[in-house]
């Protein structure tokens, strides 16, 4: 039972060590704000929201944009120059903005 409890605390290390600075986040999110918004709502109908979307999932796209795996002729541009740190900062800021997602009506 100990050794699996091991197992599993060993395997959530990476993730807990790869958490992003969500401060740092915001101040990076400038650049980001004409397509997606401060606010991670965005300003442009071809530009998808960011906020409160889950952590993971946001440096997934991200990473994928930078290493091209993931085409986009402007998000290419903009993910080359972020380091895995800033990808980080980025996901941790936009999955922590609380949405409300109501009914229509």
């Amino acid at each position: 039972m100990i050794r699996s409890l091991l197992l599993v605390a060993a395997t959530l290390v990476p993730f807990a060590a790869q958490a992003g600075d969500a401060s740092a986040g915001k101040k990076r999110a400038t650049a980001c704000q004409t397509c997606h918004g401060m606010d991670g709502l965005s300003k442009l109908p071809e530009a998808p929201n960011l906020a409160g979307q889950v952590e993971p999932y946001l440096v997934k796209q991200l990473t994928d944009y930078r290493d091209g795996k993931r085409q986009n002729e402007i998000m290419n541009v903009v993910a080359k120059e972020l380091s895995d740190a800033d990808i980080a900062n980025l996901a941790a800021y936009y999955s922590g903005i609380q949405i409300d997602v109501l009914p229509p009506g």
